[in-house]
């Protein structure tokens, strides 16, 4: 049995409305797409959609500092993620980009402070 599974493309500004059929979690045809960057993602979002997680976490000092996942996870980790992050606290100072939580959600990606945070 053929799915067809329609995506709009978030790249670039073009927003191109892909259709992507598969079969047994196989693509067999992607169109819509008015470049390749469309193709990749078309595929990702069908077959294994991700997600860059942004939230924050307690800081020791009782205050709250964004944080990011380095790159994105699996979209069904995400609230196992969300769950996971608000257990953690974290020591200042913190600087921007530092790993402030490994292997978020057993992801294999480590979540990263979007801001910097003195004493």
């Amino acid at each position: 049995m053929i799915k067809e599974h329609k995506v709009t493309c978030i790249v670039c500004p073009a927003g191109c409305e892909i259709i992507a059929r598969v079969r047994k979690n196989s693509i067999i045809e992607i169109r819509g797409n008015r470049c390749k960057k469309g193709v990749d993602y078309a595929r990702n979002e069908v077959i294994e959609p991700r997600r860059v997680l942004t939230t924050t976490v307690r800081l020791e000092n009782g205050h709250f500092l964004p944080v990011k996942t380095a790159k994105p996870i699996p979209r069904e980790l995400i609230f196992k993620a969300i769950k996971e992050l608000k257990e953690v606290r974290v020591k200042v100072p913190v600087k921007m980009g530092e790993v402030v939580h490994q292997n978020v959600a057993g992801s294999n990606v480590d979540v990263v402070s979007t801001r910097s945070w003195r004493k």
